[in-house]
């Protein structure tokens, strides 16, 4: 085996989905180009009026500006050399970049599974303790509880990319997938990967379940509580708060688990098939994110109105009135 810090390989290559067409190519930098540049809209949209609106500077809409910021950052780490790769057929990434690219993509990941769990904890107590919600639950509590999230979520990417960029790479430099992670860039190393592969994995899974299950008990705690509900109209509007998240934590964990089960138990499956539910998950939550919570949440529908309304009085100022002297 080839000492860790000796290396032959200096660049890899973006591949994306290796079963994709040629001609299809500038439609798929298209793709991404657009969920790009809605994704980066709509979220900045939410930033933008959380700062503006100080109606909006509550524990709630903390864990929305702290999900908008990741997806925000996660994003900008992930599409645009995706872009690049079918536009102009870039596909080229050096190594540190590549580590880099790898670790920027679980942090976010991370802190996004965190910021659910935080997200559920918040609808736990609002719902199921509303009596002392307002007391354990106040904009300090949650700018600690989100400091700790993006502080804790760069733990296991730091322990992954220290592995990555001790083992040789010697051989093969193409990396099956639209952006660098820790397995597609761990399959192309000439070193005996199973030790890193197995702490990678195992990782992946207390970042994976350990939130996921303090989600399903918050959810399941709050379904309870709601059933028991005599007013039916009380009933649906709880359940219609909590919908909107429920929504989008299904699509984030669903399909990763699917993943993750299937790199388990050895399931074959096409690489353009995993590939592309990797990218739903990853894509998918931080596009929908600003428009679901826009549409269903009334104060920021009313801040957007309310600004856009200051927007159109101060582009047509009325004419002011002059009298005509006599």
């Amino acid at each position: 085996m080839l000492p860790g810090n000796y290396t032959r390989v200096s660049e890899f290559v973006i591949v994306g989905f290796p079963g994709l067409h040629p001609s299809y190519f500038q439609l798929m930098g298209g793709f991404f180009f657009c969920i790009y540049v809605t994704t980066i809209s709509g979220n900045f949209l939410l930033v933008g009026l959380f700062v503006l609106e100080r109606s909006l500077q509550k524990p709630m809409y903390i864990i929305m500006l702290s999900l908008s910021l990741s997806d925000i950052g996660f994003s900008t780490v992930a599409l645009p050399k995706a872009v690049t790769r079918y536009w102009w057929n870039d596909g080229g990434i050096s190594l540190y970049m590549c580590l880099f690219q790898k670790h920027m993509i679980h942090y976010f990941g991370n802190l996004n599974s965190l910021i659910f769990m935080t997200m559920a904890m918040d609808r736990y107590l609002a719902i199921c303790h509303p009596l002392r919600y307002p007391k354990w639950m106040n904009n300090r509590t949650m700018l600690i509880l989100t400091v700790f999230s993006w502080v804790s979520a760069m733990i296991t990417p730091g322990i992954t990319t220290i592995q990555s960029a001790q083992l040789p790479y010697c051989g093969p430099n193409q990396i099956i997938h639209c952006y660098c992670d820790t397995n597609s860039l761990n399959k192309l190393s000439c070193a005996d990967i199973s030790s890193q592969s197995a702490v990678s994995f195992s990782l992946a899974m207390f970042v994976l379940l350990v939130p996921f299950s303090f989600i399903i008990f918050s959810y399941v705690n709050i379904v309870v509580v709601v059933l028991r509900m005599v007013s039916v109209q009380s009933r649906w509007k709880t359940f219609s708060t909590c919908s909107s998240q429920l929504v989008i934590i299904c699509l984030y964990y669903i399909p990763r688990c699917g993943v993750y089960i299937s790199n388990l138990i050895k399931f074959t499956v096409s690489q353009d098939f995993v590939i592309g539910l990797t990218m739903l998950y990853s894509l998918l939550p931080p596009l929908l994110n600003p428009f679901i919570y826009c549409l269903r949440t009334k104060e920021i529908k009313a801040s957007l109105v309310k600004w856009a309304c200051r927007r159109q009085s101060n582009t047509h100022p009325k004419p002011s009135f002059h009298p005509i002297a006599r």
